[in-house]
């Protein structure tokens, strides 16, 4: 594996979640692997688990480690070819992902998208751009559109909490107070249809996601039609993608509750984290015994493991 940016980037879906499995059950197996190299990490937006987990990841593997916010700490990018640099920006890709590429054996980046210019964002300009100019392999830690370690995080969960072997999973929205992006459902979506999961989304109308990551799955706008019978809930927010970046309504009564979850097959509830209380997720759900939002986070570290892993070897 030469780069990890989407599970286009994988040979072996199953393999990849038996390596996060194996790493899981033995942690510093393969603490040799990664002597005397050094991963760096990019971060041009917040983040606690991608942060942690991914830092972990690298030195349960004997990496170094090299971490960065960019939006605070380095010089401000340009990103466009023949600029006149007289501005803001002080420094080009060029330059910057070259540089880089000879401190560091493995490059992380996370950027978020501006939700203004939905052309832009889905170009994944600033993710393609440093794989263009860096000589190192890149690892998403989440993209404009894409946020590939959550999404194998996500399947690794499931793979060790499914009773049946189709499960039926349902991607659910939620409300939020503010503008988030498609990353997650769009991610979690590519990871199941390629992992063959009986997959469904719900959501209030307007919120249809990008026809490159819905595919052919099936829609149901009635949410707790859409819960019955359902093995697993995943559930996050996201703005409009055709009315670009925008919250068409709060819809407060999509706030996943207990009584929505009782029509489901004993389902286990799901979220990436951070999550609002109350909002997205009402207290007795995501405190139940059925939520493995936890078990999630923990997961992150060994998603990471498997991915700088594979790229080592």
């Amino acid at each position: 594996m030469k780069n990890f940016t989407s599970v286009n980037d994988v040979p072996n879906i199953e393999k990849l979640v038996q390596d996060a499995l194996n790493a899981k059950a033995n942690p510093l197996k393969m603490n040799d692997l990664g002597k005397g190299k050094t991963m760096g990490l990019l971060f041009f937006n917040p983040s606690l688990r991608t942060r942690l987990s991914t830092h972990k990841a690298a030195l349960n593997l004997g990496m170094s480690v090299m971490t960065m916010d960019m939006d605070k700490h380095g010089w401000k990018l340009e990103f466009e070819d023949g600029a006149v640099m007289n501005a803001n920006t002080a420094e080009h890709i060029r330059e910057g992902a070259a540089v880089i590429s000879q401190y560091c054996d493995i490059i992380g980046i996370r950027t978020f998208p501006t939700l203004t210019d939905r052309k832009q964002d889905y170009s994944e300009h600033i993710l393609n751009q440093f794989m263009q100019y860096a000589t190192v392999p890149i690892v998403s830690l989440e993209s404009a559109t894409r946020h590939p370690l959550q999404s194998l995080t996500d399947l690794i969960t499931i793979r060790e909490h499914q009773k049946t072997e189709r499960p039926k999973v349902v991607l659910s929205w939620a409300p939020h107070p503010k503008a988030l992006p498609q990353a997650v459902a769009n991610s979690f979506l590519e990871w199941m249809i390629a992992a063959n999961m009986e997959v469904s989304v719900t959501h209030p109308e307007g919120y249809e996601l990008s026809p490159e990551f819905a595919q052919n799955v099936p829609i149901e706008y009635n949410q707790k039609k859409a819960f019955e019978g359902a093995d697993f809930i995943y559930t996050k927010n996201w703005s409009s993608y055709n009315d670009y970046g925008k919250i068409l309504a709060q819809n407060s009564n999509w706030m996943i509750t207990p009584d929505k979850m009782a029509v489901t097959n004993e389902a286990y509830f799901m979220h990436c984290l951070p999550v609002r209380r109350n909002v997205v997720v009402a207290d007795a759900v995501i405190d139940s015994k059925q939520s493995l939002v936890i078990q999630q986070a923990n997961n992150r570290t060994y998603a990471a493991q498997a991915v700088l892993k594979n790229i080592l070897t």
